[in-house]
């Protein structure tokens, strides 16, 4: 594979590149169909289903998006690979959970770097790229927390 993974969008199978990068990067891929969409290289997961769904023509969560350097999760993407990610996970305390889902970069102790997922108890709240002892914050603004 290239260094740069989205080089290897259209030459590889969608499946087969996710996995490739979740196991690569989080030690863990569920098994769902996974695909590749729009030029910003989204990535939509899902189950096969015997249901016909009519009015829509796509399937799945967004579960992520394909980066230069890996994958980042969306908050989604994150609850589904974080109970059995074995790599590259960073839990905050209470006052940095708060921080960093109100929109802000927190600092971490690890000596981390690349995309991780971002933890704290049993919430996963999507994940963020490590660098430099901060977590750089990809919370969507529409779904950050409002603190007074």
């Amino acid at each position: 594979m290239s260094e740069n993974p989205r080089g290897e969008i259209g030459k590889t199978d969608d499946t087969e590149l996710v996995k490739k990068l979740l196991l690569e990067n989080y030690g863990y891929a569920p098994e769902l169909i996974y695909e590749i969409r729009g030029r910003y290289h989204k990535v939509y997961a899902y189950k096969p289903c015997d249901f016909e769904v009519k009015s829509t023509d796509r399937q799945g969560v967004y579960f992520g998006r394909i980066e230069s350097d890996g994958i980042r999760l969306t908050i989604e993407g994150s609850f589904l690979v974080g109970p059995k990610a074995t790599k590259n996970i960073v839990e905050l305390d209470k006052e940095r959970a708060k921080r960093y889902l109100a929109g802000e970069s927190v600092e971490i102790d690890e000596d981390l770097h690349g995309w991780v997922i971002v933890k704290w108890g049993s919430y996963y709240l999507g994940s963020a790229k490590a660098k430099e002892g901060r977590l750089i914050n990809y919370v969507p603004k529409e779904r950050r927390l409002k603190l007074e």
